[in-house]
């Protein structure tokens, strides 16, 4: 039995593809591991903010000396690293938009990369804090760049797995529907990439 994370970071609903791709892999963990429990945050929906002042200063307020003004700021923060810290499985959808991610994702991100919480800095360097861990990327591009010509415009991976592994979260794996708009490859571009889904 495992505890499962699934973050949405699409504003399409029903017509996502990163959303569909990783409903399947959840699909799959649940098989692997029955009685697992999927907890489901969908970030658009949530209206996750972009940082502020206000989140950047309660986020370096000490703890004890927050104002009832800094708890509503960082809430969303500490709710974000919370279920992470509980879960034992990270799905993470991402539609590619501009050949990077949604700006939710990138606001959820900004919001669980915390200094003293999440990393903190020893004499070897930064140190996650957030280890054994398992994390599922579920993309959906129009265009391909797991290869080829467009390989070097993915800058969302290495961008996703630079900062979750900094902060702990470095055994990523990548599903991938790409291609869905390209003639001749978009329509079984959904069907490939559910048939590649296989857990490690």
């Amino acid at each position: 039995m495992k505890k499962i994370l699934h973050i949405i970071s699409s504003p399409r609903g029903d017509a996502s593809l990163s959303i569909k791709l990783g409903n399947a892999v959840v699909e799959k963990i649940q098989a692997a591991y029955p009685g697992s429990t999927v907890k489901e945050t969908n970030l658009v929906k949530q209206q996750f903010p972009h940082l502020e002042e206000a989140h950047l200063t309660s986020f370096f307020t000490p703890a004890e000396n927050r104002t009832p003004e800094n708890l509503v700021a960082i809430k969303h923060s500490e709710d974000a690293i919370s279920e992470i810290q509980d879960a034992d499985i990270i799905v993470i959808g991402v539609p590619i938009y501009n050949f990077n991610i949604h700006s939710t994702l990138k606001a959820w991100i900004d919001h669980i990369v915390r200094r003293g919480v999440t990393f903190k800095y020893d004499e070897n360097g930064p140190q996650g804090l957030l280890p054994g861990k398992k994390v599922y990327l579920a993309l959906a591009s129009g265009g391909i760049f797991s290869e080829g010509p467009m390989a070097g415009f993915d800058f969302a991976v290495p961008y996703l797995k630079h900062m979750l592994g900094f902060i702990g979260l470095t055994d990523i794996t990548v599903f991938r529907v790409e291609g869905t708009s390209i003639p001749g490859i978009q329509d079984t571009a959904l069907e490939k990439g559910l048939s590649s889904i296989h857990l490690n």
